[in-house]
């Protein structure tokens, strides 16, 4: 994961504000229970003769280095418009007390409530509230608006979910999500033992560090016991009761970010002022995201923070409830730098602009009409999966998936005849299929593509399904070999041009790796052609004149702290195949760099590399290993983190292996491994 602020000649670097602008490191939130919080705060200089509202960033990701270059750029730039702007590290992250045992946890929310309370309290504070973030900050921010503070008025969530089981790093459609699972949960592995800073809390620094080394535990291993839709889940979870959130939200996010499927289930369901801004970025804040056009995303969040906070008449809430970009239509790459198209308006969500085509499995194609009697064996190809790109792009090299050409002869294939006009597509294609399989334990894993005249194919979405929760993620049911199931798949939503002459493909199959882990015996299905056999497509009916209704300005930040780069990133991704032995192999690497903040001296880097094997034929073979390498110091204090994560399984357990070394000054403090055997249940 790269937190890191390009410098750009389209972005406005701001030096001077409305207000001046001073900055309060290391001060300490007290907790209800005893514990204390750490914060940085800019805010106006002259706020206690003249208050402000406050917003709240909740993060795990600590403030003083990892987020220090990120939390530059945008923090000031509120305190500078009239606002308290407050950077937490939540319970156990960074010089904050305590240990972080999990996602999401109560004990997280609960804080935060603490930390409200806090705010409203101080000489600098109007009472009014807003809560935003990114990713984690962007679960929070909606899981703490439905514990209903009075103090906050309005929220901003970025790249985030409504629905922790369905639309995250752990399951999708029911299936393990052998792409990030691990992955994330060695992430959080290593970055939860980063030592506190000896410069603000002292001497307590090593005795705490040792602590969480300790007692902070792989995350995996309890995500990897609740492989159903059970209470776990269900909490942090909005989407349980929608009515809990009653504040304004502005959801926000990208059509390479993992997340966007969730802003079309809060347009519909939150309350009526809530807002939906989706453009064609990566998992990143849209003022400084790839691919452009990026946005002045610091603008448009404080028109949205001086209507809810300020009573001011900013003029947003006049605005269109979603506004969108339609890409157009591009030639496969694991990267763009921009991705041309246009900016869309939808004033409701459903949108009435968005009406059903479908397109029939039949005869090998994708027709207008169904037929009745065909059917079509999908059998299982292991290596199916590997150039589909990564779950969640940052907007690294290499993140997008690569022309499906190199994907289509591992599925079966239904193309289309060439489109006799342009259509635009907004919102959620989705397979409706009447399928069988010859296991008990099946998957079906959907891709739709672009392909072009001349022959490239752009995947535009793709989606799975674990059969065995057909009716339900939370009450999963064996199939019974040879019987048929209509059941369907939803795919990622999109916001895509296909232009006329260009055609269509869904490919099907009973595997996707490293997106899914494999069903525990190779499956064979059995596609059904007939009426209840095809894809539904959102095709969007462009309106006149929506694109005078969009305006955004230029993006604009506040100046990013200095920062000396002690090593540059460097990423790899690579596809090999042991021919003699049938082993496919994608190699991940990515060197995040080292740098050395200015403003406090502390220097921090990191190194990760993943590596998804299988063999063919052989879904047992799978096999997920994570390593990272995390530094952190300044002058004579210096540490060292190693984690070595790794993930198997047979046909009834999975096995989890995660070791953690620590170092300081080159010498070896700590060393520990967890091991567990976990069943598998119904995946």
């Amino acid at each position: 994961m790269v937190f890191n602020i390009q410098d750009s000649d389209e972005r406005r670097v701001k030096t001077e504000f409305p207000r001046k602008v001073k900055k309060m490191e290391h001060v300490w939130i007290p907790m209800s229970d005893g514990a204390k919080l750490a914060a940085t705060i800019w805010l106006p200089e002259d706020a206690e003769e003249h208050p402000v509202p406050a917003l709240l960033e909740y993060l795990p990701y600590r403030k003083n280095d990892f987020t220090a270059i990120r939390d530059s750029i945008r923090h000031p730039y509120f305190a500078g418009h009239g606002y308290a702007s407050i950077r937490v590290d939540i319970r156990g992250a960074g010089d904050s007390d305590g240990i972080l045992l999990d996602e999401y946890l109560k004990q997280e929310q609960d804080d935060a409530l603490d930390v409200l309370d806090w705010i409203v309290e101080q000489p600098w504070s109007t009472g009014a509230v807003g809560m935003f973030g990114k990713s984690w900050g962007g679960f929070n921010s909606l899981q703490v608006a439905a514990r209903n503070h009075p103090a906050l008025k309005a929220i901003i969530t970025l790249c985030s979910t409504d629905d922790r089981y369905a639309d995250d790093v752990h399951y999708k459609g029911g299936a393990v999500l052998a792409s990030d699972m691990l992955w994330w949960a060695s992430t959080m592995f290593v970055y939860n033992a980063r030592p506190q800073d000896p410069e603000v809390v002292g001497d307590s620094w090593r005795d705490n560090w040792l602590d969480r080394l300790e007692n902070t535990p792989p995350f995996v291993e309890e995500w990897l016991r609740h492989q159903r839709r059970d209470e776990y889940w269900k909490h942090g979870s909005v989407c349980e009761d929608y009515s809990d959130i009653q504040i304004p939200v502005f959801a926000v996010g990208g059509w390479q970010d993992g997340y966007t499927n969730a802003i079309f289930r809060m347009l519909e369901h939150l309350p009526n002022e809530s807002k939906g801004l989706i453009g064609p970025w990566a998992h990143e804040f849209p003022e400084v995201a790839t691919p452009e056009p990026a946005i002045g995303f610091l603008q448009e969040a404080l028109r949205w923070w001086d209507h809810w906070l300020k009573g001011k008449d900013t003029g947003i809430m006049d605005e269109p409830k979603l506004i969108s970009w339609i890409q157009d239509s591009e030639p496969p790459a694991v990267d763009y730098e921009v991705r041309p198209g246009k900016w869309v308006a939808d004033d409701a969500w459903p949108s009435k602009n968005v009406n059903e085509k479908r397109l029939w499995l039949t005869d090998g194609k994708l027709a207008g009409e169904a037929k009745e009697g065909d059917t079509y064996l999908v059998p299982s190809v292991q290596q199916h999966g590997l150039y589909n790109g990564v779950f969640c792009p940052f907007g690294q090299p290499g993140d997008l998936a690569d022309d499906q050409r190199l994907e289509n002869g591992k599925a079966v294939v239904f193309t289309s005849e060439p489109l006799e006009e342009t259509i635009e597509l907004l919102g959620h294609p989705v397979l409706n299929v009447k399928v069988s399989a010859d296991q008990e334990n099946a998957l079906l894993a959907v891709r739709l593509c672009d392909k072009a005249p001349t022959g490239e194919s752009t995947m535009i979405s793709w989606g799975m399904l674990n059969l065995t929760h057909r009716h339900s993620h939370e009450h999963p049911e064996a199939l019974t070999p040879g019987e048929t199931y209509n059941v369907a798949v939803q795919l990622n939503a999109i916001g895509q041009q296909i232009p006329k002459g260009h055609q269509l493909e869904v490919a099907v199959s009973p595997t996707y790796w490293p997106q899914a882990w494999p069903s525990p015996k190779p499956v064979t299905l059995t596609v059904h052609a007939g009426e209840e056999t095809y894809v539904s497509l959102p095709v969007r009916t462009p309106q006149e004149g929506e694109e005078n209704r969009i305006h955004f300005e230029r993006p604009e930040t506040a100046q990013v702290i200095e920062r000396e780069i002690l090593r540059k990133e460097k990423r790899t991704r690579e596809v090999s195949h042991d021919l003699i032995n049938g082993v496919w192999t994608l190699h991940d690497f990515s060197d995040e760099g080292e740098r050395r903040l200015l403003s406090n001296g502390i220097e921090h880097g990191s190194v990760n590399r993943n590596t998804f094997t299988i063999k063919e034929n052989d879904p047992l073979s799978a096999r997920v290993q994570c390593e990272w390498e995390l530094t952190v110091g300044r002058g004579d204090w210096q540490t060292k983190l190693e984690s070595y994560s790794d993930m198997t399984s047979d046909e009834t357990t999975f096995y989890l292996t995660n070791t953690l070394i620590a170092y300081e000054s080159d010498k070896e403090v700590f060393k520990k491994t967890w091991k567990t055997e976990i069943p598998r249940d119904f995946v």
